[in-house]
Order: structure tokens, then C-alpha cells, then sequence
């Protein structure tokens, strides 16, 4: 069922060049200034548990087909190999501003770039990258100030509030305005499957009161979360307006033709990427 404030219509999966991503509805209106996407697991050379989309060089693949994958999805995305500028995602709120001085870094040179989970610019040509097997993409962009950003929010990343960190980050940085920001919530893994324990739910409840109204006892004594709804509310509590924030709804663990889950495949598996670019045209 579809929950209040969310529309899952506004996320659409694309082929492109033997590829399947999924893009952003409320992006895509900005085709013309942006590139973007969430791949899958469709459209790769990897074989066996990472099959075939595989872009974590972290995971039991072979280097080579990690690079392949990268070359086939900048072919679709009309991005330049050498542009990407990874993060090094520790399940923390901190953001990195990256310009020109960072492409390539984690792809064709090492990166620098360590302990952050949520990348910046407003620069052209720059291409962010983050990495996901069941946490929550967020995609940023002001239109006003031409300034993307993505933000990988695990569960300790939403209850730390990596997307208010974002948008902070780009008001003091960049000079955005809230209300202007266009905002994509990805795939990721859904409360129907989001389950936890004590541990966890005492933990939001001590940090955000309100992520109670986010969260269902399940039987045996867990808990599930609604990671996407608890990042919904403190984009809107931040400023962001409503019908700027796209949800896509769609749960990493219950599709394992199309996503990549951690959960699912108890680690063994690959990692699908957030990308994004402002164009260099």
C-alpha cells in the first residue's frame, strides 16, 4: 500500500544499451543540465553472486569486470570514464565537497576521500558516486545554483539525519535554499523487510522521538523500520517541499531479479551505484 507524501510512480526504470536503471522523474526534468541515475543488477559481465552488475571493487569479483561494468554504465549515462569521484561510506553523516581536483579518485587513482558518506559539487563535469546493497540513495539538486549532491543513509546514517547534513552543507557551501532542492529517495531496503532489534529502535527513539510512528512490532520481538518514510519526514522537516521529493518505494530485498541485498544474500552479493553529474555542455 502506498503511504502518505509518497509517490512510486515518480521512479522509472530505463534500458538503455542493454542496461536496466532506474531514474528520477522530478530529475529528469533537468535532462538537459543533469545526468543521473540508480543502476541494478542488470546489464554487467560479473558472474556468480555479484551477476552482472556488480560496481563494488569491494566484492568477490574480478577487478576487470568491476571496470567493464563502469565503462558500459558511463556509455549509457554519456559520462566520462575518468570523472567518477567515489565516496568511502563508513555509515556516518559527514559530507565531502568535491570539484576537478577529485575526478578519478577510486576508479583510476586512490582516493583521499575517506570517512565520508555524502558527496558535493557545482562543478561541471564532476561525476558522484556512492554504493548501495540495501541502504537508502538520496539524490540531490538545486536548479537555482546548479549543485548536486548524493548522500548514502544506512540506518545509522538516517537516525544521524545524513539528509539534513546534505542540504545544511549545500546552504552554508553553495548558498541553496531548501524549497529550491529537488530531491530523489532510491531504492533501498523497505519496511517490509527492515527488521531489527531492541537495540536499534532505542537507538532512534533516544535520538529522533518521533521515528515511533516509523516503526511496527514485528512477531518474535523485532522491529521493522521505514527507513524511506523517517528520511521523507526529515527532508520536509528541513525545508524541502513535498511535492519536490520523489520516493521511489521500491524494496532491494524483495526484488532479487533487479537489486543487489545484503540482507537477502547474507553479504554475498554485489553493490549497485547512485550516480549523478552536472553536465559539462
Amino acid at each position: 500500500m502506498k503511504r502518505q507524501g509518497r509517490n512510486s510512480e515518480c521512479a522509472i526504470f530505463v534500458e538503455n544499451k542493454g542496461l536496466k536503471y532506474v531514474q528520477f522523474k522530478n530529475l529528469k526534468k533537468y535532462d538537459s543540465v543533469i545526468s543521473h541515475c540508480f543502476t541494478t543488477r542488470i546489464g554487467g559481465v560479473s558472474t556468480g553472486e555479484c551477476a552482472t552488475l556488480n560496481l563494488g571493487f569491494n566484492r568477490n569479483d574480478k577487478k576487470e569486470n568491476v571496470e567493464e561494468n563502469y565503462r558500459r554504465v558511463c556509455s549509457a549515462l554519456g559520462i566520462d570514464y575518468g570523472s567518477l569521484v567515489f565516496s568511502n561510506q563508513v555509515h556516518d553523516n559527514k559530507i565531502k565537497i568535491v570539484d576537478e581536483n577529485d575526478r578519478g579518485k577510486g576508479i583510476i587513482i586512490k582516493s583521499d576521500i575517506i570517512g565520508y558518506d555524502g558527496l558535493v559539487t557545482g562543478r561541471k563535469g564532476v561525476t558522484l558516486v556512492t554504493f548501495y546493497a540495501d541502504c537508502v540513495p538520496l539524490f540531490f539538486f538545486d536548479s537555482e545554483k546548479r549543485v548536486i549532491a548524493l548522500a548514502h543513509s544506512g540506518w545509522r546514517g538516517t537516525v544521524k539525519q545524513i539528509a539534513r547534513e546534505t542540504l545544511k552543507v549545500m546552504k552554508e557551501s553553495f548558498g541553496c535554499d531548501a524549497e529550491n532542492i529537488e530531491v530523489a529517495i532510491g531504492p533501498s531496503i523497505g519496511r517490509c523487510c527492515f527488521e531489527v532489534g531492541d537495540e536499534v529502535r532505542q537507538e532512534f527513539a533516544d535520538k529522533l522521538e518521533w521515528s515511533e510512528d516509523y516503526c511496527t512490532r514485528a512477531a518474535g520481538g523485532k522491529w521493522y523500520f521505514d527507513l524511506q518514510g523517517i528520511i521523507l519526514k526529515t527532508l520536509m522537516d528541513s525545508g524541502v517541499k513535498k511535492d519536490k521529493i520523489c520516493v521511489a518505494d521500491m524494496c532491494t530485498k524483495c526484488h532479487g531479479d533487479i537489486f543487489f541485498s545484503h540482507r537477502r544474500d547474507r553479504g554475498r552479493t554485489g553493490s549497485m551505484a547512485a550516480i549523478m553529474q552536472i553536465k559539462s555542455i
